[in-house]
């Protein structure tokens, strides 16, 4: 079975445009040449380690990154409900 796809995003406004998830997957991530904000290059993409380690090290957890048709989270966590 293949793996499912992700849907990759970048919260805009918490953004500080630090360019680390550009850094670490510079394929899958650019900065707003006028905005100096992140984006993704694509939202729809086959999983990877390296948009996984981009989402890790946002300093203000603005990528997140879910499973495409089940909204499923893959980064940041959710919270365990109780």
């Amino acid at each position: 079975m293949d793996d499912p796809r992700w849907r990759v995003t970048v919260d805009r406004t918490r953004c500080v445009g630090s360019g680390q998830c550009a850094g670490v997957a510079p394929g899958a991530f650019r900065l707003d040449a006028t905005t100096r904000r992140s984006h993704p290059v694509t939202e729809e993409t086959a999983p990877a380690d390296e948009l996984l380690a981009a989402a890790e090290c946002c300093p203000v957890e603005a990528v997140a990154i879910r499973v495409l048709g089940t909204g499923e989270a893959v980064f940041p966590p959710e919270e365990p409900r109780e």
